[in-house]
């Protein structure tokens, strides 16, 4: 028990007592589930209170082999099983620095953020898939802590662990954690052209570089010209690095 508190801050502290506007809840699973059967991601919801997950969709990639009930059950536990031990440190950074930053958010702006950050699940002793997980607000205290969190995980487009961005809803500006400095740095989203958006939303389906250009009706040359100005713009040397980057950064 002690090692899972270490996923837990002080500052997201939710007590027993804490000060819950109840009522926000409902039926709010429902959606949840509703969601996740429409969506090849993973999902799953944190209570931040009982220190537990409320619900764990039935997709195997986060699964690694359990049931959704048997991950729900375990709830932090699971991590301590599934994650590379390195990661699992990377985590509890994660999760100190991230509260840090929410810490000097505004109270209601707070559901707006989201983090998302890379690490590697372990499915047996030698099968290990690095994932995408994003984590946002659903419920808040009454003081403005996390009561519950939505998680959302799927396949990375990355090729190592950190990778942690916070972002915010309708706004140009995001934030990456430099992990060895241990602070934030602010930045602003590279805009993309329509033809640029045009052709890495094309890629993202699948599509060849004859395919696309017959799509748009521009030559396969001319893809290559938009592609290569794409590279440049946002410093990739291919599509999967520019698709990581593109799915990291929100561009798409």
């Amino acid at each position: 028990m002690e090692e899972i508190n270490r996923f837990f801050n002080e500052k997201n502290e939710v007590s027993n007592n804490a000060e819950i506007d109840r009522s926000q809840v409902g039926n709010y699973l429902e959606a949840i589930k509703a969601f996740s059967r429409l969506t090849y991601q993973s999902l799953y919801v944190i209570d931040y209170q009982t220190r537990a997950f409320d619900y764990v969709s039935e997709n195997p990639l986060f699964l690694c082999g359990k049931s959704s009930e048997e991950v729900k059950a375990l709830g932090y536990a699971f991590y301590f099983q599934n994650v590379k031990p390195e990661d699992v440190e990377l985590l509890i950074k994660i999760n100190e620095a991230g509260f840090e930053f929410y810490e000097n958010i505004p109270v209601d702006e707070r559901k707006l953020y989201s983090i998302s950050y890379d690490f590697y699940l372990i499915n047996g002793k030698k099968n290990k898939v690095l994932v995408n997980h994003k984590l946002t607000p659903v419920f808040l205290t009454e003081g403005g802590q996390i009561w519950k969190a939505l998680c959302i995980v799927s396949l990375s487009n990355n090729t190592s662990s950190g990778n942690i961005v916070i972002s915010k809803e309708r706004s140009d500006e995001f934030w990456k954690y430099d992990i060895v400095a241990k602070k934030w740095e602010k930045e602003e989203k590279i805009k993309l052209s329509q033809r640029e958006y045009e052709i890495l939303s094309l890629y993202a389906s699948g599509l060849t570089i004859n395919e696309i250009g017959e799509k748009l009706f521009i030559s396969a040359d001319t893809v290559k010209f938009h592609r290569k100005k794409l590279f440049d713009k946002i410093g990739v040397n291919n599509i999967a690095e520019a698709l990581a980057y593109a799915k990291t950064n929100k561009l798409l």
